[in-house]
């Protein structure tokens, strides 16, 4: 029986090759916004390794919005220009270059992994954060800036021009950050959001921003090209957001246009009960499937061949996706096409290791 992981998936106008995409994993590589040769060898090395989807890690819509320094950026034009060498090359792999647009929120301004993953004040190059209300990830540290009118209008407004600019720097897909405890997330939430306003509340205040969001970035974006919203499905905390009401935003999403929900959890408060295990989030992505009709993504120690394959073949997800095992091994795609005897099209330099 032919390999479902390797049968190709359209969305809109894109046709994905295989159903192995590359999760967006942060590098914090980048210098003020700008990508370079390691983003370039990053992502595309993971095209010339069988990926028929490379979703580049999130970025920043504005210089607030990255999670440290030295996040990528798409909020001046300037920026621009390494990106298109690397969907250039992304392209001539016969992979298709996405991109994960995001604000950080009240988890922006912190050192990168290997430098502590700490809060940075401004003396450390740090900047103040935004959030739905005044209240921080951690109770030890500053609390953020709840965001006005004002404040919400511009981060709007900022994913707009970030996805006039993803356009211009040449992805064909398009995923909004909603997931992670990031800021859209954060206002999804009621164990972050306390506004009395149009914003909070009730479940139809508290996803206002993506909605808006969403409209914004579809007023930029080509209506032939997929969007993806990647949403935390479950808190993993008593009172948090959970997965009926990720059903029920699915639905809504999918009215709006959205053609696919990438289907994480957690990350939005310290005290998460994550219960880790092989497919730990596989579930969420069945129930959204099978209850809105839209296509999903599963992710989440996701390792094996025969995991994923199982995974497309009994369609609990029409996509998955790929991080930490891609780290591992940037050669995934061609990997599980030789574990799986699935044929696939491999670099012709790389040619003579098929057998």
């Amino acid at each position: 029986m032919a390999s479902q992981l390797f049968s190709p998936l359209p969305i809109k106008n894109i046709v994905l090759k295989n159903r192995i995409a590359i999760s967006p994993m942060c590098q914090y590589s980048a210098k003020d916004g700008f990508a370079n040769d390691w983003h370039l060898v990053h992502l595309g090395s993971r095209a010339s390794g069988g990926a028929g989807l490379i979703i580049q890690e999130a970025t920043a819509i504005s210089p607030e919005g990255r999670i440290s320094p030295e996040d990528l950026g798409l909020w001046k034009d300037e920026q621009i220009e390494k990106l298109q060498t690397i969907t250039r090359f992304i392209l001539s792999q016969n992979s298709v270059p996405g991109i994960q647009l995001a604000h950080a929120g009240r988890k922006a301004s912190v050192s990168s992994p290997w430098n502590g993953n700490k809060k940075l004040d401004q003396s450390q190059g740090g900047w103040d954060t935004v959030a739905p209300s005044a209240v921080g990830y951690h109770s030890n540290e500053a609390a953020p800036i709840a965001l006005d009118q004002t404040g919400i209008q511009k981060v709007i407004s900022d994913f707009k021009t970030a996805t006039k600019r993803a356009v211009q720097a040449g992805y064909q897909v398009l995923e909004i950050h909603a997931a992670h405890g990031y800021l859209l997330h954060q206002f999804l939430s009621p164990l972050s959001n306390f506004r009395t306003d149009e914003y909070g509340g009730t479940f139809e205040n508290r996803i206002r921003l993506v909605l808006e969001v969403l409209q914004a970035v579809q007023s930029e974006w080509p209506e032939d090209m997929p969007i993806l919203v990647r949403i935390s499905a479950s808190d993993w905390a008593d009172g948090g957001w959970n997965i009926e009401e990720s059903v029920q935003l699915s639905k809504i999403l999918k009215e709006k246009g959205v053609d696919l929900i990438d289907t994480s959890s957690g990350g939005l408060v310290s005290h998460q009960q994550i219960p880790l295990g092989p497919n730990y989030q596989v579930p969420f992505a069945e129930q959204i499937k099978k209850e809105t009709g839209i296509m999903t993504g599963a992710v989440g120690l996701i390792t094996e061949a025969i995991q994923a394959e199982e995974i497309v073949a009994s369609e609990k997800a029409d996509l998955v996706l790929f991080a930490r095992a891609s780290l591992r091994n940037p050669n995934l795609g061609l990997t599980f096409a030789h574990e799986l005897q699935a044929e696939t099209d491999w670099p012709k330099q790389y040619d003579r290791a098929k057998i």
